[in-house]
């Protein structure tokens, strides 16, 4: 967001053009507040996938944040994050530690506020991709925390129009391709989705958009619609969602 780190990252540009491969750069950098990315120079409607690491928990306004990435991503698009969150609302006096700001805690968001702020701004159905539990080894910073657990979780948020807020049962089926190229044996939407390539897996509404109506549309087949529905959709132990980076509950949906 400075002019010198806009610099520093134009240094990086050559070496890397030349150590992935590519003829000419295709990278541009804009200088700006995530919080504003249409006067950063993003126009709305026309990023297929965003991505960032750790760095929405220092934003001041989080749904402003989460609200200007849904308008910047095109239909079918995807903010793809990790970051910290907390097991519940911390107190005023630690929220405005500025020690525990620069330790990436006091702007920890309550992860249960984060899933309400996605869906009052249009991301429906967060997904969890992983999980990592934090430990707090400052025995300083862990007496002002008190009991207060943090995680470090990757997120997935769609930019869908159909999405709904439970998942339910249209009957359909969706089969991975086996097309990306570093995912050949298999594909992990979530925490509780693997898709064997090849291998028919029933799936929720949200779960069949996902992966059949997002960018990665051309990597899937799916079979059905929403003409019919069936209920909620079983949210048991599957064995097809037990995959590389499934947690231990396994589940075939959320």
């Amino acid at each position: 967001m400075t002019d010198a780190q806009i610099s520093v990252a134009r240094q990086h540009v050559e070496p890397y053009t030349k150590l992935l491969g590519y003829p000419k750069a295709n990278m541009q950098f804009l200088t700006g507040y995530i919080e504003d990315l249409r006067r950063a120079g993003v126009p709305d409607g026309t990023i297929d996938i965003a991505i960032s690491n750790c760095v929405v928990n220092l934003a001041p306004d989080k749904r402003l944040v989460l609200k200007a990435v849904y308008d910047s991503l095109a239909v079918g698009g995807e903010f793809y994050f990790s970051d910290v969150y907390c097991d519940r609302r911390l107190p005023e006096d630690v929220r405005q530690d500025k020690v525990l700001w620069g330790e990436c805690l006091s702007g920890a968001l309550y992860v249960e506020d984060f899933k309400r702020l996605c869906r009052e701004v249009g991301f429906t159905d967060p997904r969890v991709l992983s999980t990592r539990p934090m430990s707090i080894d400052n025995a300083a910073i862990a007496d002002k925390l008190g009991n207060a657990q943090f995680s470090s979780i990757q997120f997935r948020l769609f930019k869908l129009p159909n999405l709904e807020t439970l998942c339910e049962d249209y009957g359909q089926v969706a089969v991975y391709k086996g097309t990306i190229t570093e995912h050949k044996h298999g594909y992990q939407l979530d925490d509780h989705h693997w898709f064997p390539t090849g291998k028919p897996v029933l799936v929720c509404g949200n779960t069949a958009d996902m992966v059949g109506a997002s960018w990665l549309k051309e990597h899937f087949t799916i079979t059905g619609n929403r003409n019919v529905h069936f209920g909620l959709f079983p949210c048991g132990p599957s064995p097809a969602s037990a995959g590389p980076a499934a947690g231990s509950g396994g589940g075939s949906c959320c």
